[in-house]
Formats: C-alpha cells, sequence, structure tokens
C-alpha cells in the first residue's frame, strides 16, 4: 500500500524528471532553432532587398528537365568550385560573398556580357549553400541592372548534389 507521503514523493519525483528533461530538451532545440531563424531572416531581408524571386533546388531541376529557357549563373570560384562541380549549364562569374553596396565598371561590363542584353530572359543564380551571399550579390545587382526575371536557388551546388542531380565538371 503507498502512503500519502510517498505517493506525493513519487508524483514530485515525476513532475521534476519531466521538467527538467523539457527543459534541457527545449534549450537544445531553442538553441538549433535561434541559428536557423537568423539564417532564415537574413535570407529574408536579402531576397527583399535584392528584389529577386527564388527557386527550389527541386523546381529548378524541374526547369532544367522541361528544357525552359533560361540562364544558370555559379557565382562561385572558377578554379576551386566551378571546375570541379556546377550544376550543368550553368555558366560563371564570381562574386564576394559579402554583400556589395557598389559595382565596380569592370565587374557591371562583366555581368551585363555574361547576362546578355534581353532583359526579360529568365536568370537563376546560385552558390554553394544557403550561408552564402555570392548568389546574392549577383542576382541582385543583375536586378539592379535592369533584368527582370531573376531567381536565386538558396541552397546552391550543396544542396544540389545532396539532391543527387548530376552535376558537370571542367576538364583539368
Amino acid at each position: 500500500m503507498i502512503t500519502k507521503s510517498k505517493l506525493i514523493a513519487l508524483v514530485l519525483g515525476c513532475i521534476l524528471a519531466c521538467s527538467t528533461s523539457g527543459v534541457v530538451y527545449a534549450l537544445e532545440w531553442g538553441v538549433k532553432e535561434i541559428e536557423t531563424e537568423k539564417l532564415a531572416v537574413q535570407f529574408a531581408n536579402q531576397v527583399r532587398n535584392g528584389g529577386y524571386g527564388i527557386v527550389t533546388t527541386e523546381e529548378l531541376k524541374v526547369w532544367l528537365d522541361k528544357k525552359e529557357p533560361m540562364l544558370i549563373v555559379d557565382t562561385m570560384p572558377l578554379e576551386a568550385s566551378y571546375k570541379k562541380n556546377h550544376i550543368p549549364t550553368a555558366l560563371q562569374i564570381e562574386f564576394p560573398v559579402e554583400e556589395m553596396s557598389q559595382l565596380d565598371e569592370a565587374k557591371k561590363a562583366a555581368l551585363e556580357q555574361l547576362l546578355g542584353p534581353d532583359k526579360n530572359r529568365k536568370i537563376v543564380f546560385y552558390c554553394g549553400f544557403t550561408k552564402c551571399g555570392r548568389s546574392h550579390n549577383a542576382a541582385m545587382w543583375a536586378t539592379k541592372l535592369g533584368y527582370a526575371n531573376v531567381y536565386r536557388q538558396p541552397g546552391g551546388i550543396k544542396a544540389w548534389m545532396e539532391a543527387g542531380y548530376p552535376i558537370e565538371k571542367e576538364d583539368k
């Protein structure tokens, strides 16, 4: 027979065990989520300030499979990244990770030459992964230069490869 004091001790013990494990779980979950939240807010701000659209890795693959007319642009370094692996048909122009408040004339000319004269052409920029700001810079500046159908694929080559989609490599 359980006495009243043993029952109270048992109930309090259960409450303590549940509340402690809940706090530990909440703290562990919250730490990870706060980092995800920071990344999500940073990304949302970049898209809003950049004035371009977004396309998921899966959507981009569908566009490629349907052979939709578009230009795909890899914004990673040529030797260190693009030549090692890139999304099929992608062309390359390197942009910095940190947001660019100015675009020098040489980079502007190179970007306009790569993108071509059709300001309504569908253009998709990508870089390495979601935290990378290279694709943001390129998409933002393409939009500022008057290109109207600009997208950013945020997961970059990392998401593309994780999805198991085909890549191209440049012969060295």
